[in-house]
């Protein structure tokens, strides 16, 4: 009887800790949206979870744990845009299109609390050990929809389709301009295929 009651005990208890962990992690998030990284302090998260500072030391004894499971957290919630949704399309206007579409989706779903961390990245190097792979990510979603179009002007076409894909490009056309998504993806499909087609247009240079 001692052992399955010091069983049960040790579980509820590790429960208790998981519980603990979760609820610190959930503040931490919902200050990140509404305030930003640099200006939630432990003590906020503290008392939003209804734990003392030393709880969340011990669960995250510093930034980039804390900083880490708050991402794992969002990202499952939110996840990213999936590149497998455009893979197959061979015509570069049509997988573009659809990346946009995703992405924008995505952006309408997390502005919030990319805002503000997009915002805070520069003067917090630990975010941005956080955000690597994420900005990896976007890099290899460049470089797929980019593969797609001639490799004619491959620079060029390559910056254009990462102006497309800035989370502050859309911001601007969408709140600013007050543009739908829908008028977003015509006009940056315009921008990149008019990059593309300067590329084809122009006329072989002649002999010196």
């Amino acid at each position: 009887m001692k052992t399955n009651r010091r069983k049960y005990e040790q579980r509820r208890r590790a429960e208790n800790q998981a519980e603990t962990r979760q609820r610190i992690v959930e503040a931490a998030v919902a200050l990140h949206e509404s305030l930003g990284p640099t200006k939630t302090t432990i003590s906020a998260v503290a008392e939003r979870a209804a734990v003392g500072r030393p709880t969340v030391y011990r669960h995250f004894p510093d930034e980039l744990s804390l900083f880490k499971a708050c991402s794992g957290h969002y990202l499952a919630r939110h996840p990213p845009p999936d590149p497998q949704a455009w893979q197959h399309l061979e015509d570069p206007e049509a997988r573009l299109r659809t990346a946009l579409a995703n992405t924008y989706a995505w952006y309408r779903a997390t502005a919030s609390m990319f805002a503000g961390v997009y915002r805070d990245l520069p003067d917090m190097p630990v975010l941005g050990e956080v955000m690597a792979p994420l900005l990896a990510r976007q890099d290899a979603i460049v470089a797929n929809l980019v593969e797609a179009w001639p490799p004619a002007r491959a620079r060029l076409i390559r910056a254009s389709v990462r102006h497309a894909l800035a989370l502050p490009i859309w911001q601007s056309l969408a709140v600013r301009d007050a543009l739908s998504d829908e008028e977003i993806i015509e006009l940056m499909t315009t921008l990149v295929a008019g990059v593309a087609r300067s590329a084809s247009d122009r006329p072989a240079a002649g002999p010196l």
